[in-house]
């Protein structure tokens, strides 16, 4: 059995040769940390990242698996990782992971049973809710993968390093910052456009048209649906298609979608807090995202609904045959650039005490005009208003 493994793995990394980007979180990949969990939405380069650090040891040395492989049910994670070790191996990494029943119990039990054995699993964003339950969370690191950042994207693309910014940094020196990478970069704005139909994903390189891309994304989608969300909820088969059903909502609607949560669970035929979970799994499994208003006191119910990134709203309603709001497309970019960030009565956006009006160049100040900390983020390759700050440039957020 492990000499299969091996022939396997010896494949995959040699199909990564040629993938020299690295991106920052291989850093903390490569850690003395024992057991390091990399969680994250199908496609964004988990198992990239995971072959990339173990190019450096030999098969005798580190093994990788994926829990999907039918060959796996049939053996179980512990005894592959026990024969492994009797035969001097100390590290092993498991991909997608949470495709094995039970698989934290077994995790839990060869991080105690083989004390000098270092682990490394991927797996989907659900993760967290099941290494909780098992007791994990004393045990594991976990660390999130998240999309390609335009920044991320552009670097890939053009075999370049450029610098990140502070949010603060980014408000403060925009002019400069904007200036001298549209004079150095030209095309950089032609670029951002680019990012926003097929960026977001390590496979853009890989995809010679858009329809390559979309097929692509279209794939993961459907895994995430119909194999990672039953792999890590008790959900029914035959509920999996309200999840669609919510997904064609949202592109329908073409202006980001408002939640009235009592209507929307009507309309799918499901309880109001069937809806909330379903929400949840669906923000987790980086295909929604949901933001909520601005209050001092939070409630659960989400303001309105945007997709996790521009990719897979522009690939949706290119497959379901409607027109792409360009507004809601440079809202749905806008939020993909933070982690927290809050819908506004003023404006769009609250980030921090900051207030954000997204648009496109002629966009005024009319909404935000008595705010002191407010900003316009317009959709434009560089700017000279101290106020007025491109919107690419948000995807060099550190």
């Amino acid at each position: 059995m492990i000499e299969q493994l091996q022939d396997k793995q010896r494949k995959l990394i040699a199909s990564i040769k040629n993938v020299k980007y690295i991106r920052t979180q291989y850093s903390f990949i490569n850690s003395d940390e024992r057991l390091i969990g990399l969680i994250g939405a199908r496609g964004v380069g988990k198992t990239t990242l995971l072959l990339q650090y173990l190019a450096q040891y030999s098969l005798d040395e580190a093994l990788y698996f994926s829990a999907d492989d039918i060959s796996i049910a049939n053996f179980g994670i512990i005894e592959i990782v026990e024969e492994f070790y009797k035969l001097g191996g100390r590290k092993v990494v498991i991909d997608e992971v949470h495709m094995f029943k039970d698989w934290a119990g077994h995790i839990k039990n060869i991080y105690d049973f083989f004390p000098d054995l270092t682990i490394r699993i991927s797996g989907s964003s659900m993760l967290n809710i099941l290494i909780q339950s098992y007791d994990l969370s004393r045990r594991i690191v976990v660390k999130e993968l998240d999309k390609l950042t335009f920044k991320e994207y552009f670097e890939i693309k053009h075999n370049v390093k450029l610098l990140s910014f502070s949010l603060e940094n980014i408000l403060s020196n925009h002019t400069n910052i904007s200036f001298d990478l549209t004079q150095k970069y030209p095309m950089l704005y032609k670029e951002f456009k680019s990012y926003l139909t097929m960026g977001c994903y390590p496979y853009f390189n890989s995809s010679k048209t858009i329809e390559s891309f979309n097929s692509k994304l279209f794939n993961s989608i459907e895994k995430i649906i119909y194999e990672d969300i039953p792999a890590t909820n008790k959900i029914k088969f035959e509920n999996l298609s309200v999840f669609k059903k919510l997904m064609y909502k949202v592109v329908a609607s073409k202006v980001p979608y408002q939640v009235k949560i009592d209507t929307l669970a009507k309309d799918l035929g499901i309880s109001e807090p069937t809806l909330y979970t379903y929400l949840e799994i669906l923000n987790k499994t980086g295909i929604f995202r949901s933001i909520h208003k601005f209050s001092a006191k939070q409630t659960k119910k989400p303001e309105k609904l945007f997709f996790k990134n521009t990719n897979i709203l522009q690939s949706i309603s290119t497959d379901l045959q409607i027109a792409t709001d360009v507004g809601t497309t440079r809202e749905t970019y806008f939020v993909s650039c933070f982690k927290d960030i809050y819908y506004s009565d003023i404006g769009d956006f609250k980030v921090g005490d900051i207030i954000f009006e997204v648009g496109g160049k002629n966009k005024s100040f009319e909404q935000i005009k008595d705010i002191n900390k407010s900003y316009l983020a317009l959709d434009i390759d560089s700017g000279t208003h101290k106020n007025k700050v491109p919107l690419w440039l948000f995807g060099f957020l550190y």
